[in-house]
């Protein structure tokens, strides 16, 4: 991966760090302020990732940019190259943080004694305070770390975070509690400590708050837990790019020899071989041998492309036939597929950070929290009270502001979300999906293999039956796409076994012949006639004839055909369809039309979709009579057929751009970039694994209704994480003026701190149970008739 890059001026550079150290929104904005003070630097920095990315004068080293961040209390690295079979980016992000889920287990097992124990008066037997403060001696000081050291690194810094705070709460309610214990009386045996609403107005025994010890690093730590689990795999889609790539290819000198070396040997000009079954190693130009070669994951097309001598070739297509001899015209970065996966990486480090509400606004809440607790610290000492009663107040504030709550508020939403979302047979990755769903007008859906099935099927068949038996035959030797297709729906519909087939010749580019129970059956496609949008050739699915047909003795096309058949050609190429021709001795007797079929729910999806204010965009790389001929049949009156990747990309920016909220859903490596560039990616778990990677949202069952229950689900969990932001917030506003009166006793504070963190659970829990509002029912699950 490449980290340094030259920009497009003339003397701004790129680079990008990985950055450690960062628990909230605060900490991001620090380091953006820090390093946009040097003088020609800007910066992004993405929570999600750990990563920034600057642009700077050539001048500024990378060194400088490495200290700068340092400075200000973060670690920073350029990150290294990976060796080959090493994980890329983000590799090791779905495995969980160990050292983070023994540190929460041991904290919980240490706490759940003390939590239980003082707020439960009638279990406190004999010294059970001392029992309290042993188990919550480890969790204020090593359970609790993690706050501690990024609080010092803060205040080093002059700098204050949600880790502040943490750190504050446990520590001045442990050192109060030791002094309780120690000094205050309340370490005598027999000492129980009730529930009270006020701090005592008796001289007598001190309180002790061990359960806020305990319980604000427990929350804490549990919510830091459930938000990084919701937030990892980041990097899956460039690994699954990198995985669509060649590793290796076979170079054939110009002696004629052939020799495997590792795709970082390969030359612009190298002539390599790409053998039946293998990718096509790079961008290149075909210079012997003819083939079909599968796109779908990289262009969208449905059909299989035929490819021979001149022909330009995709890296990262799957050749579906015979032997290729290609010279490289592109190589490393250069190549098409290194394209999309630098749109996938752009789209991604640029997408809208989502940022909880809390850590959005740390850098005045926690200064408000410490100013108000040195306040009426200071004002009840001024105003004679006990130094008790007026630390008691201070403490009460401390511990009643710590953000168990506002840390719990999203990640267990999410999870909640996450879990009802698979019973569904949906995924929602992260809260990224909630903000780009909260405003989305517009969805862009790909058409291949997310609106259709992504495969080659027998769609209509035109004469007699017998001859899609003979050509079932006479295609069983035949490896090319649409032969095997042909072959398995005959299959599947004939009676009994095909005949068998003797003289078998297919010629690349035009079709087969062979004889079958006595009779010459060729299966071919009438030269520049109508099919698949006007493509000619078996580059369409169909095949040019070797010579015309009887009935058709000057070529001419499908009108010199019988009526049936010429009408078949024609509704073939204006549904977008492939037409093979079937001839028999000589004589046309059918025509077989095949292509990729609707997904059975589609058009019930699309009418949910617009029934909840959503515009569709259909966006294909297919050909324009295919994807207006699907378009028609959904509903959908907008069509940008032929895309490119960049395309689809650029689409998704110039509807932002024009103010729309898009959402993309899709399933080939072609869409990507557009999922990564959306508001919200939505990905079919069919598709391929780049595409899941970079997408917000994926659907894992075959039904489409699934994208509208996607919706739905995501909104409502929206709502979910603001309500338990609004409670968390409201929360504070209300307990902090009591504790700051004297009306709210520390232990009845960190009572209250467990009671909101309880309430956000409990409120995100119930998203366990929800269930997809079933839609008005649809008159028709197709539009009227002349669809396909």
């Amino acid at each position: 991966m490449t980290t340094t890059t030259n920009a497009a001026t003339d003397s701004a550079v790129e680079t990008e760090l990985i950055v450690g150290g960062m628990t909230c929104a605060a900490c991001v904005a620090r380091i953006e302020k820090k390093v946009g003070r040097l003088e020609g630097v800007s910066a992004s920095v993405n929570l999600a990732t750990g990563r920034a990315r600057i642009s700077h004068p050539a001048a500024v080293t990378a060194a400088e940019l490495v200290a700068v961040i340092e400075g200000a209390g973060f670690t920073a690295s350029l990150p290294e190259p990976p060796a080959p079979d090493e994980p890329g980016p983000g590799e090791s992000a779905g495995t969980p943080d160990a050292p983070a889920v023994t540190r929460l287990l041991i904290t919980a097992v240490l706490s759940v004694p003390v939590l239980v124990l003082s707020m439960a008066p009638a279990l406190q037997f004999r010294n059970w305070q001392w029992l309290c403060f042993a188990l919550a001696t480890p969790v204020a000081v090593w359970g609790s770390w993690p706050f501690h050291g990024r609080a010092l690194r803060g205040l080093r810094h002059s700098a204050a975070t949600m880790d502040t705070l943490v750190s504050l709460g446990v520590l001045a309610s442990y050192l109060w509690s030791a002094y309780a214990l120690f000094l205050g009386g309340a370490g005598r045996p027999g000492m129980t400590m009730p529930f009270t609403l006020v701090p005592s107005a008796m001289g007598g025994t001190a309180d002790i708050y061990l359960e806020a010890v305990v319980g604000v690093p427990l929350f804490v730590l549990t919510g830091r837990l459930l938000e990084g689990r919701a937030r990892r795999g980041t990097g899956s889609a460039l690994r699954a790019l990198a995985s669509l790539a060649a590793k290796d290819v076979v170079v054939r000198t110009a002696e004629g020899s052939e020799r495997r070396v590792p795709i970082a040997e390969l030359k612009l000009g190298d002539r390599f071989v790409v053998r039946p079954g293998e990718r096509v190693a790079t961008d290149g130009v075909v210079v012997a041998g003819t083939s079909a070669l599968d796109l779908s994951l990289v262009t969208g097309e449905s059909a299989p492309v035929e490819a021979g001598p001149g022909s330009p070739v995709i890296g990262g297509a799957v050749n579906s036939g015979g032997v290729l001899e290609v010279r490289a015209e592109a190589v490393g970065a250069d190549t098409q597929l290194a394209r999309i996966a630098r749109l996938v990486e752009d789209a991604q480090a640029g997408k809208a950070r989502v940022q909880r509400v809390a850590d959005a606004i740390a850098g005045v809440f926690v200064p408000a929290v410490l100013t108000v607790a040195v306040t009426v610290l200071g004002f009840w000492l001024g105003a004679g009270a006990t130094v008790q009663a007026a630390v008691t107040a201070a403490v009460a504030v401390l511990v009643v502001a710590c953000p168990c709550a506002l840390g719990l508020a999203t990640p267990t939403a999410l999870l909640a979300a996450t879990g009802r979302g698979a019973g569904l047979g949906i995924l929602v990755s992260g809260p990224q999906a909630l903000e780009g769903l909260r405003r989305v007008d517009t969805v862009v859906l790909d058409k291949t293999g997310t609106l259709t099935t992504g495969s080659m099927t027998v769609t209509e068949l035109t004469g007699d039956e017998r001859a899609l038996q003979l050509a079932a035959a006479a295609e069983a030797g035949s490896e090319h796409p649409v032969g095997r297709a042909i072959h398995a729906h005959a299959l599947e519909t004939a009676s009994g076994p095909l005949p068998p087939a003797t003289d078998f010749v297919a010629t690349a580019g035009m079709g087969v012949r062979a004889r079958v129970d006595g009779h010459v059956v060729e299966v071919t496609r009438p030269d520049g006639g109508p099919g698949a949008g006007g493509v000619t050739g078996r580059a369409a699915a169909g095949e040019a004839a070797p010579a015309a047909p009887a009935g058709n003795p000057g070529g001419e096309g499908p009108a010199a055909l019988r009526p049936p058949l010429a009408d078949a050609l024609r509704r073939a190429g204006e549904a977008g369809r492939t037409a093979v021709l079937v001839t028999v001795d000589g004589t046309a007797e059918a025509v077989i039309a095949l292509g990729d079929t609707v997904r059975a729910g589609s058009y019930r999806a699309v009418d949910h979709l617009k029934r909840l204010g959503l515009r569709p965009v259909l966006a294909t790389g297919d050909s324009e009579a295919a994807a207006r001929s699907v378009a028609a049949e959904l509903g959908i009156t907008e069509v940008h057929a032929r895309a490119t990747p960049e395309d689809k990309a650029e689409l998704v920016r110039s509807l932002r751009e024009r103010g729309h909220r898009v959402a993309v859903i899709g399933d080939g490596v072609n869409d990507t970039a557009a999922l990564a560039g959306a508001d919200l990616g939505i990905a079919m778990g069919s598709g391929t694994d780049a595409a899941i990677g970079a997408a917000d949202v994926t659907l894992v069952r075959e039904d489409m209704s699934a994208l509208a229950d996607a919706v739905r689900l995501a909104r409502r969990t929206s709502v979910t994480v603001r309500s338990n932001l609004a409670w968390a917030f409201g929360y504070n506003l209300v307990t902090v003026p009591l504790a700051a009166v004297g009306l709210l006793s520390p232990m009845v504070a960190a009572a209250a701190m467990s009671a909101s963190s309880l309430l956000v659970v409990g409120n995100s829990l119930r998203l366990r149970g929800w269930q997809p509002r079933p839609g008005r029912a649809v008159r028709n699950n197709k539009p009227s008739p002349g669809g396909i």
